[in-house]
C-alpha cells in the first residue's frame, strides 16, 4: 500500500501522525509525508520517505501567518487555499509519479484532501482536534455553519474557489473543503468518551486514542506533591508566571515549569520552584498532581492519559473547547483569573478533591481501551482494499 500523507507545519499536528506512520512502515507500507524541512528528521525516523513544501511561496511557513490562522478562520480558509495553488504543480507531479491508493490529510491541511479530490484518489482526515460536526460545534465558540457565513461574504474566497476550479479541483462551494461529514473516513486521536458528542458520528470515524511518546529523560519526585506548569512555548505571559511562582513558591510542593525562552526573565527562585525551557513532558506527568495547562489537544490528552487532574487555561477557541470537556468530564477545574489567589485556589482544589483524580482516571482508561496505531493500519488498509 502507498500512502501520501499531508500535513501543515505545526508540531501538534505533526507528532501524533508519528506512532501511525511509523506502524505503517514496519508493516511493508510505503508513506510518501509532505511536510515542512523542520520536521524532516522525525518523519524520516518512522520510516516514511520526506516530500518538502518548502519553497513553493507557501505562506503557512510565516509565523505571524501561522499565529493568525489560529485566531481569524476567513484569513486561514484564503490562505490555506492559496497555499494549494502554490503547491499545486509539485503535488500534481508527484502524485503521478507515487500512484498512492490512500491520501491521509491533516483536518486543516485542507490541500490535501483537494489533492485527493482532484486525482480521484481515497480521503482520509488526520484530526488531532476533536472531531466536529454540527453537533459539537457547540464546544466552540462559533459553529462552522458561522464560518461558513463569514466566508461566503468575502469575494476574495469566491476568487480563490474559482481559480481552484481552473485548475481542475472539483469544489462547488468552500464547504466541500472545510467541513467534513459522516462519509468521511476518519482517524481521531482521541477516545469516544473524550470526544464530545461521539454518538453522532458514523462507524467511519476511528476514535484511536493520543498518541503517547515513551519517557525518556526519567525526573525524580522529591516532594509529597508535584505540580507542572507548561502553557505551550510561544506563551509569553510573564505575569501568569510570575504569579505562580509567588502563590506556589510558598508552599512545600514541587513546582516543574517548562517556560520556553521566558526562563531568563526570572531569577531568586524559591527552593521548590523548578524553571526549564522544556522538560520530558511525559517523565514529569508521570509524577505530577496537578497539571496547569494552556489545554491544547496534545497536552490535556498526555496529562490525563498519567491520570493528572487539570487546571485548565485555554488561550484560543480550539483550547476552550478541550477545556469545556475536561471540565464537564470532572478531570479538571477552570482557571479563573491569574491573580496569585485564583492560582492558589485552582491547584488546591484539583489537588484536595479525589473526584478530579477518580475522573482523570476515567478518562486514562477510555485512552488506554483504544485501538491505537494498530487499529489506524488496519483501517486505512481496509480502505485501501476497498478502493
Amino acid at each position: 500500500m502507498k500512502i501520501a500523507w499531508f500535513c501543515i507545519p505545526a508540531h501538534g499536528h505533526t507528532n501524533p501522525t508519528l506512532g501511525v506512520v511509523k506502524e505503517l512502515t514496519a508493516a511493508g507500507h510505503q508513506v510518501y509525508y509532505f511536510s515542512f524541512d523542520m520536521f524532516k528528521e522525525k518523519i524520516e525516523r518512522v520510516g516514511a520517505e520526506f516530500i518538502s513544501c518548502d519553497g513553493y511561496d507557501f505562506e503557512m511557513e510565516d509565523k505571524e501567518n501561522a499565529d493568525r490562522v489560529g485566531k481569524d478562520k476567513v484569513f486561514a480558509t484564503e490562505l490555506l487555499v492559496a497555499s494549494t495553488l502554490a503547491l499545486d504543480e509539485m503535488t500534481t507531479e508527484k502524485v503521478a509519479e507515487i500512484k498512492p491508493d490512500i491520501i491521509v490529510s491533516d483536518s486543516v491541511a485542507f490541500w490535501g484532501k483537494l489533492v485527493a479530490m482532484k486525482h480521484g484518489i481515497p480521503y482520509v482526515s488526520s484530526t488531532t482536534t476533536f472531531a466536529f460536526n454540527k453537533y459539537s460545534a457547540k464546544y466552540m465558540q462559533e459553529s462552522s455553519w458561522d464560518i461558513a457565513r463569514m466566508l461566503f461574504a468575502m469575494p476574495k474566497i469566491n476568487k480563490h474557489l474559482k481559480r481552484l476550479r481552473e485548475k481542475g479541483y472539483p469544489v462547488k462551494g468552500i464547504l466541500d473543503i472545510v467541513q467534513n461529514d459522516n462519509d468521511t473516513n476518519t482517524i481521531v486521536y482521541t477516545s469516544d468518551y473524550f470526544q464530545p458528542c461521539a454518538d453522532t458520528f458514523s462507524d467511519r470515524y476511528h476514535f484511536i486514542g493520543p498518541s503517547i511518546r515513551p519517557v525518556t529523560e526519567p525526573v525524580a519526585k522529591t516532594a509529597d506533591k508535584t505540580v507542572y506548569i507548561s502553557m505551550g512555548t510561544i506563551n509569553q505571559n510573564r505575569e501568569f508566571y510570575r504569579n505562580c511562582i509567588n502563590a506556589l513558591g510558598k508552599t512545600d510542593w514541587q513546582v516543574i515549569f517548562s517556560m520556553g525562552t521566558n526562563t531568563e526573565h526570572f531569577d531568586d527562585l524559591p527552593e521548590n520552584i523548578q524553571i526549564h525551557e522544556r522538560v520530558d513532558q511525559m517523565a514529569v506527568l508521570s509524577i505530577a498532581d496537578a497539571f496547569i495547562t494552556h489545554c491544547g489537544m496534545n497536552s490535556a490528552s498526555e496529562g490525563l492519559y498519567f491520570k493528572v487532574p487539570l487546571v485548565l487555561f485555554p488561550q484560543t477557541p480550539e483550547q476552550g473547547a478541550v477545556a469545556k470537556r475536561v471540565e464537564e468530564l470532572g478531570a479538571g477545574v477552570m482557571l479563573e483569573s491569574i491573580s496569585e489567589e485564583d492560582v492558589m485556589s485552582a491547584v488546591t482544589g484539583v489537588l484536595s478533591n479525589p473526584d478530579y483524580k477518580e475522573n482523570a482516571i476515567r478518562i486514562s482508561d477510555s485512552f488506554h481501551a483504544c485501538g491505537g496505531v494498530a487499529e489506524a493500519k488496519e483501517f486505512l488498509e481496509e480502505i485501501a482494499a476497498e478502493s
